[in-house]
């Protein structure tokens, strides 16, 4: 009994723990919905990647397979079957291949990676964000003008941290910055993350990145993806993505509550 309650308690736990996980789909490889022009590209690798590894892995079993049945000593013949040192076409096959793979494997995460990184510096929405033991900072500027901040504390659900409101169908250009541990911003639709790393200075490209955001509404779940201190489990944050008409109002709205 004392174990079974163990067991009940921590799926329960588990449970809770796991009620911002994104529902995952097979057609996609397991992956999210995406909610980003860059969440494409990573798509598009990650299929790649599964086609490819699928692929040697049939290769291979059928290899096994065909060793295991006509490449084996027959009870009927008591002499080894015909002994070589080498085999120098099969041994260029086997080194060049996997050559040729990992060479292709490099060439498209390098592509897409650079795709990821670039940073074109107009974005009309650009977020700071600002990491800390145990959450958020969100300062949105929209078009020149800033406005104020949306910080938050350490939750248990999501829906009650920070939330960053966005627009759909919008370039959105983001700012890392931490002034106390290495941090990482997530939101899994994004099919990506960034460290947030302290130190990086303030101009400098590697603490930014960019998106585009596709016409799909809704709030969604962020968390620190890099283990950070004692609540790094309760640093949540939720992203909103909204129709433009009312990301205007949301902007007039907050700029009306600084104004007072």
């Amino acid at each position: 009994m004392p174990r079974a309650a163990a067991l009940a308690l921590l799926l329960a736990t588990a449970t809770a723990c796991a009620n911002d996980v994104p529902e995952a789909d097979w057609s996609r490889g397991l992956l999210p919905g995406h909610i980003t022009e860059e969440g494409n590209v990573i798509q598009s690798l990650w299929n790649g990647a599964w086609i490819a590894a699928l692929a040697t892995g049939a290769v291979v079993i059928v290899l096994i397979v065909w060793a295991s049945m006509f490449h084996r000593k027959r009870r009927a013949k008591a002499e080894l079957p015909p002994q070589v040192r080498y085999n120098l076409p099969i041994e260029m096959l086997y080194t060049l291949i996997p050559l040729v793979m990992v060479s292709v494997f490099f060439f498209f995460t390098a592509r897409d990676s650079e795709r990821l990184a670039q940073v074109t510096g107009n974005a009309p929405v650009k977020v700071k964000v600002e990491a800390y033991q145990w959450s958020w900072r969100f300062t949105t500027t929209v078009n020149g003008k800033t406005l104020p901040p949306v910080s938050g504390v350490p939750v248990s659900e999501y829906t009650k941290g920070p939330q960053l409101v966005l627009p759909t169908k919008t370039k959105v250009e983001f700012d890392l910055q931490s002034d106390d541990v290495i941090h990482s911003f997530w939101v899994p639709e994004f099919l990506f993350k960034r460290d947030v790393i302290p130190g990086i200075p303030e101009n400098d490209p590697g603490r930014k990145f960019e998106i585009t955001t596709l016409d799909r509404t809704g709030v969604f779940a962020g968390r620190c993806a890099e283990l950070c201190g004692v609540d790094h489990s309760r640093m949540l944050f939720s992203v909103k993505l909204v129709p433009q008409a009312e990301f205007d109002q949301y902007i007039a709205t907050q700029q009306a509550g600084s104004a007072q």
